[in-house]
């Protein structure tokens, strides 16, 4: 039986480990063409092998799937728009972004150094504007030559960016900006043929089995809800012509799926003038006080 994704052209970033890499896996098996783009770093971002991304490939052609190794980091500009080029001139085509790299430099905000936060913020925020703004352009293009796409882009925000975490700064700024670009991408490409959607996964991976060990850890026996390949199939059918909704975010968790609600207008208080500054802590007590609370900040 064909698979939900049968003739379409997907790329995935940071697909030679964790979620990515059963991302990749799961659009092929759903009949994909997949680049599979990884820069083959450490958790922290250091080094570079193409090793993680080319085993993927071969597990996908062994299976009898189509795809291409990628090594480019895609917070490079220019890296991001050859990653683009190479599956057009590979495969003739692009249906499919799934952004998922990233990397983690975990610190209390009090002893983040500057270059900790410019790092994690490039590999995260940038690292999805890149190959968004070069896939954006092409389906743009073809959309004006009359061959109007039947496009889907898949970013990966994370609770850690919707609810916050407890020495995650860098990280939770960069996946809740990675949230307010797929409601921005969303308004400005439908027009082009593109829906575009963001996940919040939960599931082990190297960026959380250290730091969450027990939530994170396999249980001896059933259902492993942290299992990263729960979250795939959620993946691939965003990424299908089935897929029409387009600007929002939905948390993954084993077999749970949950629309998250985002930042919306609560209670209001309203003058005909300016507030002074004496009248502005009794109102805004008041509308705190009728408002939804927050969630906990995770951690805390």
């Amino acid at each position: 039986m064909a698979g939900i994704l049968e003739g379409r052209v997907a790329i995935v970033t940071g697909a030679g480990r964790g979620l990515g890499r059963e991302h990749a896996l799961e659009l092929a098996r759903q009949g994909a063409a997949v680049v599979v783009n990884d820069l083959g770093t450490t958790l922290d971002g250091a080094g570079v092998s193409v090793g993680p991304a080319q085993e993927v490939v071969e597990i996908i052609r062994a299976a009898g799937g189509d795809a291409v190794a990628n090594g480019a980091d895609i917070a490079d500009f220019g890296q991001a728009a050859e990653l683009v080029e190479q599956a057009v001139s590979t495969f003739g085509r692009l249906d499919i972004l799934v952004n998922n790299a990233g990397f983690v430099r975990d610190r209390m905000l009090v002893n983040a150094g500057e270059d900790e936060w410019d790092a994690v913020i490039r590999v995260h925020l940038k690292g999805h504007f890149a190959p968004l703004r070069h896939a954006s352009a092409y389906w743009r293009a073809e959309s004006k030559a009359g061959r109007q796409p039947l496009a889907r882009v898949i970013n990966t925000s994370s609770g850690a960016g919707l609810q916050g975490s407890i020495g995650q700064a860098a990280y939770s700024a960069a996946k809740g900006g990675i949230a307010s670009l797929t409601l921005v991408a969303a308004a400005e490409l439908g027009r082009y043929g593109v829906a575009v959607n963001a996940i919040a996964p939960s599931a082990r991976t190297r960026m959380t089995e250290g730091p969450f060990a027990n939530a994170m850890a396999a249980p001896d026996g059933g259902f492993d809800r942290m299992d990263p390949a729960n979250v795939s199939p959620v993946v691939a059918w965003l990424a299908s012509a089935d897929c029409t909704i387009s600007g929002r975010v939905i948390e993954v968790e084993g077999g749970r799926i949950c629309l998250e609600e985002g930042w919306r207008h609560g209670a209001v208080r309203e003058l005909d003038r300016r507030w002074s500054a004496a009248e502005v802590g009794d109102a805004v007590r008041a509308l705190v006080t009728e408002g939804t609370a927050p969630e906990a900040v995770y951690g805390a």
